[in-house]
């Protein structure tokens, strides 16, 4: 071994279990989407089940429907797996508060989507612009990245 020059052999140590910091991050990011989007779909299956329990086997997904209908808003922007700020939304003269259009990518029944929501400063949904829904993640990956 020769003294005077910085050591260049390769240290051993095992691949496996030695994660970087990114590494950490996007397993972290990766868990937390797949865990939004098991919600998301929990949550359906949830308020079927409960429907059928209560309604009847037919009626059970029908109601549901319903539901996701009349919450379309809130359902589809808990149900989001990203987001991206598109710009401010003009609110009129008289609003009290500013509003912004968000972008998102989410999934609900088991179907992608991707829509235009309105929210305000604190997070809060306050319409949807515009929704169009994929059979396939790729699909709706590549429709919100075309914004």
């Amino acid at each position: 071994m020769r003294s005077g020059g910085p050591d260049r052999r390769f240290a051993d140590r095992p691949h496996e279990g030695v994660l970087d910091v990114g590494d950490r991050k996007r397993r972290q990011v990766i868990a937390q989407v797949l865990t939004l989007s098991d919600a998301a779909n929990r949550v359906m299956a949830s308020l079927i089940s409960g429907l059928e329990i209560e309604f009847g086997r037919q009626a059970g997904a029908a109601l549901a429907a319903r539901f996701l209908e009349a919450e379309e808003v809130d359902f589809h922007w808990d149900a989001r797996l990203q987001e991206r700020w598109l710009g401010s939304y003009p609110g009129g003269d008289e609003a009290e508060f500013e509003l912004d259009r968000v972008r998102v990518l989410g999934r609900i029944d088991g179907r992608w989507f991707v829509a235009v929501m309105v929210v305000d400063g604190d997070g809060n949904a306050h319409g949807m612009l515009g929704k169009r829904s994929f059979r396939t993640a790729k699909r709706a990956r590549a429709a919100f990245a075309d914004a």
